[in-house]
């Protein structure tokens, strides 16, 4: 009973004294900004969610090439292999070609800079940085890597009604098995890989 009368007694001068101290700031323009939105995924998108392309895109996120991956102002034809295919070479994109003389004494720094240099070849060789036609086979078209060619030929026994990226095969005859179209340019699943120079 006291302390019912002590808190009815104490609690007016506690809750006028917070009244007090309060500051009462100005309502602030509000501006509603829309966040960026567009019907179609970018090409980093696109790679983000294709689980069977996620090899090349490990490969390809730790090349500088990635940031422009989701650049609305940069257009890309892209082969990417399919993770059975890179897992399928004799050489990992990393370990590059097969050494013509053994390197005996090679530091830590050397094989890094050495790696990064091999997937950075490797990466650019499966980019095309324009837009391509397949109805016109063969055609060749340059890639990122420097002196690098792909060159698209029809490909035999196929239906003549199929879409016309199933009718090409590229180099050593690799197929493409899947097409997926983004807002800054094309991704081509392939089942084999582009031999860099």
């Amino acid at each position: 009973m006291r302390l019912s009368l002590i808190l009815a007694f104490i609690l007016p001068f506690a809750v006028s004294a917070s009244f007090q101290e309060q500051i009462i700031i100005p309502p602030m323009p509000q501006t509603i900004a829309s966040p960026f939105t567009s019907s179609q995924p970018t090409l980093a998108d696109l790679l983000t969610i294709e689980p069977s392309a996620s090899i090349y895109y490990s490969y390809a996120r730790e090349t500088e090439l990635s940031s422009r991956f989701s650049s609305e102002s940069i257009w890309f034809t892209m082969l990417v292999p399919t993770n059975k295919a890179v897992m399928a070479l004799a050489h990992k994109p990393h370990q590059g070609p097969e050494p013509v003389e053994p390197r005996i004494g090679i530091s830590e720094q050397e094989l890094d800079e050495s790696s990064k240099r091999n997937v950075e070849r490797w990466v650019s060789a499966h980019i095309i940085p324009s837009r391509i036609s397949l109805s016109d086979t063969p055609a060749s078209y340059e890639t990122l890597q420097d002196g690098k060619l792909v060159t698209f030929n029809p490909a035999p026994n196929i239906m003549p009604d199929s879409p016309e990226w199933m009718r090409v095969t590229l180099e050593d005859g690799v197929r493409i098995i899947g097409m997926k179209e983004a807002q800054n340019g094309v991704l081509y699943l392939i089942d084999g890989t582009v031999v860099p120079n």
